[in-house]
């Protein structure tokens, strides 16, 4: 495994020739690590789903460069999609599209959906602008586990599985992409990401529910998911920490002691923006060999910190492994 400049021309060349021989690379994005394949190659895009262990049900998001590319692999793209894609391209947003054939059925998990983003990193979008053709990727990391949000995240969590790295520094958001779809009453929310569903309602309606006969489906919505290796359990403040052989994620600086072995405070003000930015890897350091749990601190559910929660509650849900 090799770790190389993702900003440099070489490098990127080095990535194109291995993705181009139907090989995967990590990539850096915006909100997090991501593990690439040629999203028209079948075979490659089976190596993601082998590197990860992700089961074949879970689709793949494909990430394009060019906004005008939607129209070359989706069918039919609404007026309020098209509005989003002018708002919040390139940037951390997700739409699930009817499909052109060009994009394989492995990629979707046989769903006639796709979900299309263009990355707001310019080390993604030379990637795939100089590829010339779309990269499918889930997160740098084993299946179900925290997502990966520096290079050296990657590099612990998939070592010798694959041959390269482009670093393009930590990730911007620290949370990955909001995944919607558009039914004929608004846009639903599949997954609560980096775009908060405050800043879609200004733009959009939001339903609470799927249209009848709808069968849209994203990353992102098992039951569990983005969860450490120890148990995590919520709590709603220091107070709560019953056990001294544990690690505590804190949203803000603590105003009493913990009994936590470790502690991670995602923002000492309690800045959403950044404990999104620090969640995967502070989450990440508390993942230990000689801790019991993990104990995490509720954040407020609104903007960003919706997502967070979000992925709290699934992570909670795994249990022991």
């Amino acid at each position: 495994m090799e770790i190389v400049n993702g900003f440099e021309s070489s490098s990127i060349q080095k990535a194109v020739r291995l993705l181009d021989q139907g090989d995967v690379v990590a990539f850096p994005t915006e909100t997090v690590y991501g593990l690439g394949a040629d999203a028209q190659n079948p075979y490659a895009v089976a190596k993601i789903f082998q590197v990860k262990n992700r089961p074949r049900f879970d689709p793949l998001i494909v990430h394009i460069s060019q906004k005008d590319w939607i129209f070359r692999y989706a069918k039919h793209v609404s007026s309020d999609a098209r509005k989003l894609i002018e708002v919040f391209w390139p940037g951390p947003l997700t739409l699930l599209l009817e499909k052109q054939s060009l994009i394989p059925d492995i990629v979707t998990a046989g769903l006639s959906t796709v979900g299309m983003r263009m990355p707001a990193h310019g080390a993604a979008l030379n990637l795939i602008d100089t590829l010339n053709r779309p990269i499918a990727a889930p997160s740098a990391n084993p299946f179900g586990y925290m997502s990966p949000t520096k290079a050296a995240h990657v590099a612990r969590m998939l070592k010798g599985k694959i041959p390269l790295i482009l670093d393009g520094g930590d990730s911007v958001f620290g949370i990955e992409s909001t995944i919607i779809s558009f039914q004929t009453r608004g846009v639903y929310i599949h997954r609560h990401g980096a775009v908060s569903e405050e800043d879609l309602r200004e733009h959009v309606e939001i339903v609470e529910s799927i249209d009848d006969g709808s069968v849209c489906r994203s990353p992102g919505e098992l039951p569990y998911h983005y969860a450490p290796m120890k148990p995590l359990k919520i709590v709603a403040g220091p107070e709560d920490v019953k056990i001294d052989n544990s690690s505590f994620l804190s949203f803000r600086t603590p105003e009493s002691q913990t009994r936590a072995r470790y502690m991670k405070v995602l923002s000492a003000t309690g800045d959403l923006n950044e404990a999104a930015a620090n969640f995967f890897s502070s989450l990440i350091d508390l993942d230990r060999e000689d801790v019991d749990i993990i104990y995490a601190e509720k954040v407020p559910p609104t903007g960003i910190g919706r997502a967070i929660m979000e992925r709290l509650n699934k992570a909670s849900k795994r249990g022991i492994r």
